[in-house]
């Protein structure tokens, strides 16, 4: 462990060393350039939502504040069905057929996955609509009615943003992310204050909350269109290629692909909302809050992490077997060596940066202490599943997400009812050790699913 801990203090020192000289050559090279473009997009979004929550955490307080949060991550959990894989199949064959100069075959995979997505973004749109009232009045009992209806808008322009980004990533294009990202934020952080500022006071609960989903989605709509611009002019080079028609062999292969992506998608829905959801029924929106506020700052701090499974993506999809294993096994040395004092510093300071969002929010320390530990574990998540998907194994991690997904919902359903015999706090410690459980085992079958898979291939 102490060699490993050593091998990846000389990484990074190599790394610093190619940014000095500004070598970005090679593999090694174009990776350490999509990682610091990843990077900062990624730090771009983590402080401009930081800022963001901070700013509409104190305007709202717990109680409005957890309306919006669980109308926000309830639109957000439908919004998974708008990608079921889709930008991981554009990355993973887009990126190999232009690297191998397979043009034709790379505009056909485009269209065929732009039309797949088309369909995708709007059948959630549509479903949440439709069970809208049912989910504000029955299930949950809170009044986010005419925020669930604006997400019906959020939806196509969110997934549509996530199919252009996953387009320019094929191209090994970073860059045009980032800058879309700056200009969300900035409006997001500009737009949505003022509409508290202006609205707090002269409406309702349910009208403000739909009024800030509403904002939101404009946010992404003025995003959006800068991405349709840059994606149209990067792919410039595709109006004077033919599609060239796939094989059934490969259209097989393509959907082999996508299944396990599909019904991974599926599973990570409801592996990453079903905390939330359950406690929209049980507690009330004050609680919710806390909750939120705690998870959003580690859902902010595990994303920083988790930038190189991303970045990653397209180099492991054009690497093969000991190359690819050598570029893994460096990046989960690195990764980890982030990562735990990262978890140690959030552990230790958790009611000092509860205080960013003011003194309302410290009941939720124990939480964001307790949640210290998802630094540990999600960025190594994203490396293995991006090691699996752009290796092709996703039926791996299909199956393995499946069973853990299971186990979420069982662990939760347990643990919350079980914390609110105590009381409703309790059910939020509850769900997060549920939570935290299911995913620690995700992780350790991601680990051990690997080592089967390289022992198979004698690799």
């Amino acid at each position: 462990m102490i060699d490993e801990l050593r091998q990846g203090e000389s990484e990074l020192r190599g790394i610093f060393s190619r940014f000095r000289r500004r070598d970005f050559s090679g593999n090694e090279g174009q990776a350490i350039k999509n990682s610091t473009f990843q990077l900062a997009t990624t730090i771009v979004a983590k402080i401009g939502s930081l800022i963001f929550t901070i700013l509409v955490a104190r305007m709202l307080m717990p109680e409005l504040f957890g309306l919006y949060s669980l109308a926000l991550g309830t639109i957000i959990f439908f919004s998974t069905f708008a990608d079921l894989g889709v930008g991981s199949a554009l990355i993973t064959f887009v990126s190999r057929n232009i690297s191998e100069k397979k043009l034709g075959k790379a505009k056909y995979y485009f269209k065929v996955l732009l039309k797949y997505k088309v369909v995708l973004i709007f059948i959630p749109a549509i479903v949440l609509l439709v069970l809208s009232r049912f989910i504000a009045s029955t299930y949950y009992n809170k009044p986010i009615f005419f925020a669930l209806v604006v997400g019906a808008i959020y939806i196509p322009l969110n997934g549509m943003i996530n199919f252009l980004n996953s387009a320019l990533n094929s191209l090994n294009n970073f860059k045009a992310p980032l800058i879309r990202e700056i200009i969300f934020q900035i409006l997001r952080i500009s737009l949505i204050p003022l509409m508290i500022y202006l609205f707090l006071k002269t409406t309702s609960p349910s009208v403000l909350v739909a009024i800030l989903i509403l904002t939101l989605s404009f946010c992404y709509c003025i995003a959006l269109i800068y991405l349709a611009f840059i994606t149209r002019r990067k792919f410039a080079f595709f109006k004077k290629e033919m599609p060239e028609k796939i094989s059934p062999e490969e259209r097989k292969k393509l959907i082999q692909f996508l299944i396990p992506l599909s019904i991974t998608a599926l599973s990570g829905m409801f592996f990453g909302f079903i905390d939330t959801l359950m406690l929209g029924h049980y507690v009330d929106a004050t609680n919710i809050g806390y909750y939120s506020s705690a998870f959003g700052l580690i859902g902010a701090a595990g994303a920083l992490l988790t930038f190189m499974g991303s970045a990653l993506l397209p180099i492991f999809s054009r690497l093969k077997s000991a190359s690819l294993e050598k570029v893994f096994r460096k990046s989960v040395i690195i990764t980890t060596l982030i990562c735990i004092p990262a978890a140690i510093f959030t552990f230790f300071a958790a009611k000092y940066i509860l205080l960013i969002y003011g003194a309302a929010y410290l009941p939720a320390v124990p939480l964001l202490k307790l949640f210290s530990i998802f630094l540990l574990v999600i960025p190594l998540i994203a490396l293995y599943e991006a090691y699996f998907i752009s290796t092709e194994n996703t039926k791996n991690i299909a199956i393995l997400l499946v069973c853990s997904t299971v186990l979420n919902i069982i662990l939760n359903y347990f643990f919350i009812n079980y914390g609110l015999k105590f009381g409703m706090f309790e059910a939020l410690i509850g769900a997060g050790v549920a939570t935290i459980l299911s995913r620690a085992i995700y992780l350790l079958s991601l680990t051990i699913s690997k080592k089967i898979l390289l022992k198979n291939n004698n690799l």
